[in-house]
Order: C-alpha cells, then structure tokens, then sequence
C-alpha cells in the first residue's frame, strides 16, 4: 500500500511540476523582439518616456526580450490607439500600447473616432505628473489667497478646449477667474514663451518644465507662483504636489476662495480629467485577452523596475521624481478615471460647448 501511495505522490508531483514548467514557459520572452506601441512622434514626451523605460523591461522581464518603441502617430494619438484595440489580435504579451492623457481626454469625451476601450485593458504601470500654475507678479496677485473676488481680466495660451487644458481652464473657471483663453498655440513651451513675451498673463507648466524654466522667471520677479494641481496619495485623494509643498493644491484654492470643499459635476469631471491627465498621465497596457500570467510577469517587472537603483536616478532626472505605480497601484488610480458618471462627463462637454462654443463629436 505503502509503495503505491509512494507512486501515486510521485506522478501528482510530476503533474504539478509539468503544470508550473509549462506556465513558466508561457511568460519566457527570450529571444522574442516585443512592441511598445507609442501614438506620437519620435521625441515627443511619451517617446521619451517609453525608451527610458524599455532597456529597463529588457532586463526584467523573462528572458531578456528586446522591446522595441513603434511609433505611430496620428490623430491626436488616436490612430495608436486604434491600431492596438483593431489590429493587434496577439495576447501573448509581445505588444504592449503606451497612453498619455492626450489618449485618455478624447476617450473620456467620446469622441466617435475612438475604438479603444481602457476598460478592457490590463494596466501595467502609470506615471504620474504635476502641473504649477502661476501669474505676472504686475497683476498684484501675490499668492492663491489673492484670488477671492479677483476680477482682472487674464490671457491664457492655449492649446484647446478639448486638449489637456481643460483641467487648467477649467480650474480657472470654478474659481471665478476672467479667463481669456487664446487657442492655437503648439505646446505649453510655446505658451511659456507666450508669457515671458508678454502676450498672455497666466499661464501653467508641468512640474519638470516648472523647475528647469519658471523657477528662474520666479527668482528674477518676473513670474508668481499661484498653485499646483496636486498629486494623488496612497488613498487617491489629492494632495499637496512635493515638488512645490509649500503652493497650495487646486482643491485647497478652491476653500481658500469659497470656504468650502469642491463637489458637484465641475469638481467629479476635472478630479477624472486631472488623473488621467497627470495622476496617470502616462501608462502602459496590455490588450484584453492577455492571460494572468503574463499580466503577472509584466506588472512583476515594473515593481522591480521600480527598485531598480539606476531607474530611481531615472526618475529624478528625467522623471519629476514623482513616485511611479506598478500593477493593481496603477489600477487603482486609473480605476478613478473609469468611474465617472454619464452626467459629469455630459456637464463638461457641454460647458466646453457654453464656454467656448467647441463641439465634441
């Protein structure tokens, strides 16, 4: 009895561990070329982004694979994105998309040309971004307090009312600021420009563009730095940006102005466009089908990714220095974007449409 207990223990370990080699074998990529499939131009941030992260993933996930950037832009980063919910038919985890928040607006908006559907894919990572808001000091506006009852008028570059603005303009706006956008302008570096030349007067740079180019304007007297956007903490409410903790957040300037806390479809529709335009500004994913356990691998890389000595000098360098989200982190983040309601995204298309007279279609 002994001995066929004995076999029988033998063969079902046999089983199991032809069950875990074969699953091994499943999220081996050595020897594969792999696709990152970025929808703006080489060079662009996004560009820049994904190749600092691919050597990285080159040397985490199984079996070293190459990864390869394909860029593919067009229409916004529509066209990217359209490719990979309409063409891509492999799960296997050799292509993989990257979004930015440009992506994520026009998904959010519905706007018809879209066919991807961030609901059916599985998140890798995210990584976050700030923005710091910030005035001509000849306006007398000294600090975030200045604003209650502020009625100048004030001139803003923008790159449009459907564009990663509307967080800005929209923040402008719930704060009762006369706000002149000025549309078509290329970028916020030409906006910044705009500002300096002395065309607009009100203006916001991300935070690694604020640090390298607003906080010699600044010292020179020649910029007021108003407030951040903010950044999400571990409970995704948002918070102080700590790369200028001693600015006021958004939602702080907003009580400073009104006495209360925001709520209402103006606060739910800019909290959903301010993570999907900097909380989770840029993401990796995976497509719908991807069995578990190469979701696994790869969200296995990005947490030692994430560790990695050299990428953390990455991150501060080139990064911002925010802390990036791996797996279920980025999930639950992005999870904030997904969630908002029919009504709130109906109230801000038709606020864009009240405010400046823009169709979204």
């Amino acid at each position: 009895m002994k001995k066929v207990i004995v076999i029988a223990s033998f063969c079902l370990a046999a089983v199991f561990l032809s069950m875990n080699t074969a699953a091994a074998k499943e999220v081996n990529f050595k020897g594969e070329k792999l696709s990152w499939i970025i929808p703006f131009k080489v060079g662009g941030g996004s560009d820049v982004w994904a190749r600092l992260y691919s050597p990285f993933f080159q040397k985490y996930l199984p079996g070293n694979p190459t990864m390869a950037v394909k860029n593919m832009p067009g229409g916004g980063s529509i066209t990217g994105g359209n490719h990979f919910h309409t063409r891509i038919r492999k799960a296997d985890g050799s292509t993989v998309f990257g979004s930015s928040g440009s992506t994520s607006f026009p998904y959010l908006l519905g706007n018809s040309k879209v066919k991807y559907d961030f609901k059916k894919y599985h998140v890798v990572f995210a990584s976050p971004t700030g923005g710091v808001a910030y005035i001509n000091p000849e306006l007398g506006v000294k600090t975030a307090a200045d604003l209650k009852g502020y009625r100048g008028n004030l001139q803003y570059a923008s790159q449009g009312a459907t564009s990663l603005d509307i967080v800005p303009l929209l923040a402008f706006d719930m704060l009762g600021l006369n706000v002149n956008a000025i549309f078509g302008y290329k970028g916020r570096g030409s906006g910044r420009v705009a500002f300096e030349q002395g065309e607009v007067n009100i203006d916001y740079q991300t935070s690694t563009a604020y640090i390298k180019n607003v906080r010699p304007l600044v010292k020179m007297g020649k910029a007021t730095p108003l407030m951040t956007w903010g950044v999400l903490d571990a409970n995704g409410d948002i918070v102080r940006d700590p790369i200028e903790p001693d600015l006021p957040c958004f939602p702080e300037v907003y009580e400073i102005v009104y006495g209360k806390k925001p709520s209402g479809p103006e606060w739910n529709a800019w909290k959903a466009f301010f993570i999907a335009g900097f909380g989770v500004q840029k993401a990796m994913w995976l497509p719908e089908k991807t069995k578990p356990e190469i979701v696994k691998a790869y969200r296995a890389a990005a947490h030692k990714i994430m560790d990695d000595a050299e990428f953390l000098q990455v991150v501060e360098k080139s990064l911002g220095g925010y802390p990036q989200l791996a797996g279920e982190n980025a999930q639950k983040a992005f999870d904030q974007v997904l969630s908002v309601s029919d009504e709130d995204k109906a109230w801000v298309i038709k606020w864009i449409k009240d405010k400046y007279d823009v169709e979204v279609k």
